[in-house]
């Protein structure tokens, strides 16, 4: 078949040499590659489209992270019978305070070295509420808070025995 093809093609040279195409032609070709390369614009509801798109997942995506981080961790949210212990010693330290300023009357020099050691594990103690925010291992610093008050306490323990003995010496050393 490719030699009847091939004897054709020799017959007819001259037929093929002879005819070429019309000038009209390479300007249509012309024409419909000027055409292609053209781009339809994009409509405007497209480009709203994707704005609003994008004002949602950026309003999300704030409305998250604003509400993670306004929410502050508690004891309570770690573990529920720490909550209770600082509970307990807290309402007990209070008390103790509260003995302690009695005899603050009588012994102001002695209550204010005494208040002054509170003071400082009351602010440890609020560091560690700070850290509870952002630590990793939460349950670890919750430990360390009900321990602090835990030392709160016996520390106002100790300065209530000491103040007994003082009022007790004085008491002794008068009769």
């Amino acid at each position: 078949m490719s030699r009847n093809i091939e004897e054709y093609i020799k017959a007819n040279k001259k037929d093929f040499d002879v005819a070429s195409p019309s000038g009209d032609l390479w300007a249509k070709i012309e024409g419909g590659l000027n055409a292609a390369e053209v781009k339809k614009p994009l409509k405007l509801r497209f480009w709203l489209g994707i704005a609003a798109s994008l004002i949602l997942i950026a309003a999300s995506i704030f409305t998250y992270t604003y509400h993670n981080f306004s929410k502050e961790v508690d004891i309570a949210d770690v573990n529920l019978q720490y909550a209770k212990k600082e509970m307990r010693f807290a309402s007990l330290i209070e008390q103790k305070k509260d003995s302690l300023m009695v005899f603050a009357k009588d012994n102001p020099d002695l209550y204010h070295q005494f208040s002054k050691d509170l003071t400082d594990l009351g602010e440890d103690y609020e560091k560690l509420k700070q850290e509870l925010q952002t630590s990793p291992n939460q349950k670890l610093v919750v430990k360390a808070m009900v321990r602090n008050l835990e030392i709160q306490l016996q520390v106002i323990n100790q300065q209530l025995s000491i103040i007994n003995e003082v009022d007790q010496y004085k008491k002794e050393n008068r009769i």
